[in-house]
């Protein structure tokens, strides 16, 4: 993480209470197996097209999608015989596991802190059920301390890295001097489906990956050079038909309408401007806005909607590019890349979710 000199806040950035919470690491991971939208595309065709006619209407999808390739905690002639929630559920629980792992390691070591320091750790992860939760599962390879707090969620989707930072903060800010590690892990693709042919189900192949996010965050009396202040959600009723998850024998398949990018060009600005206003943060006051990209159409409506340069959101794409969607942690992977860039002032970060959620975490980063 980009380290900037620490100066005290000034008059424009909001301080609800003389207890800060500061960003002191953040750290991400990839799985193993690297997968090439064209190497995806050849894939898909041979596995899909065969029993959905309509596949090749959808090849400019894959085309146009704005990934370049994306990673997998299985290789990929995994995903060519079929599989159930057994073998889903052993993927999972090994490769979310590792990626907990990569990524607590490396928001730590950019923390310059290690495992026993941590006092609470929220655990973010929507694509897997693992009981003991994957905090457990990685305790004696991390070293963690034995009355370490822990705090699993589940079901927030792609608002999950930005919600669960927002739940970090309040627990850090209600513990003065606490460390609390935020982990957000999702494996997308395992949801594959060949037995459910539904256009969402091929959407979610040409955009969805695997990746984990980690933030480190330390409470005390003083603003360091990258503050959070607290988060605020957005939930718009007669919605949960737009994103989410069905349920059935084989295993999780996904909700995610056409409507998104519509919804959000007409919607995302004014629940925005909400959440701004109840931080104390005018929108003229917003150096940048740190956006989860969804799909080059939800990064488009973003910009159009907040009134935003085109091609502004240049992070957002970048890590669409590298990676893909890779659900909780990709709001994580931007704000690392605009961290880096030595990007400064007031950044909220938002992401969208199941619900139909906006969230959104004010992060104030020092010149």
């Amino acid at each position: 993480m980009t380290r900037h000199s620490v100066s005290p806040l000034s008059g424009a950035i909001p301080v609800a209470t003389k207890t800060h919470v500061n960003l002191a690491g953040i750290g991400t991971a990839l799985p193993p197996h690297s997968m090439p939208q064209s190497v995806v595309l050849d894939q898909a065709r041979k596995l899909l097209a065969p029993h959905y006619p309509a596949f090749e209407r959808l090849v400019p999808a894959f085309e146009n999608a704005g990934v370049d390739t994306r990673f997998s905690v299985m290789p990929l002639d995994w995903f060519a015989q079929p599989h159930g929630w057994e073998d889903r559920g052993a993927a999972y629980l090994k490769g979310a596991t590792q990626m907990f792992i990569d990524a607590a390691r490396s928001a730590l070591s950019d923390a310059r802190m290690t495992a026993d320091q941590v006092d609470v750790i929220v655990t973010v992860s929507s694509t897997g059920i693992a009981t003991p939760t994957l905090e457990a599962q990685a305790f004696n390879e991390m070293g963690f301390r034995r009355d370490v707090q822990r705090v699993p969620v589940f079901g927030l989707g792609c608002a999950g890295g930005v919600s669960g930072l927002s739940i970090a903060r309040r627990l850090a800010a209600a513990q003065p001097g606490a460390t609390v590690l935020m982990v957000a892990v999702e494996a997308c693709s395992l949801s594959f489906r060949s037995d459910r042919l539904q256009k969402a189900d091929i959407i979610a192949t040409v955009l969805f990956g695997d990746g984990a996010a980690a933030a480190v965050l330390k409470s005390g009396p003083v603003a360091g050079p990258v503050t959070l202040l607290n988060g605020h959600e957005h939930l718009w009723p007669d919605t949960l038909s737009i994103m989410g998850w069905d349920v059935d024998e084989t295993g999780l398949g996904v909700i995610f309408d056409r409507s998104i990018p519509g919804f959000v060009l007409a919607e995302f600005r004014k629940a925005v401007t909400t959440m701004l206003a109840a931080a104390g943060i005018a929108e003229e006051a917003v150096d940048r806005f740190v956006c989860h990209p969804g799909g080059t159409k939800v990064v488009e409506a973003i910009e159009a909607c907040m009134d935003l340069p085109a091609g502004s959101l240049d992070a957002e794409r970048a890590t669409l590019r590298a990676s893909g969607n890779m659900s909780a942690p990709t709001a994580l992977f931007v704000l690392d890349r605009v961290l880096k860039a030595g990007q400064t002032g007031i950044l909220p970060l938002c992401a969208l979710g199941p619900g139909f959620t906006a969230s959104m975490m004010p992060v104030v980063v020092q010149a």
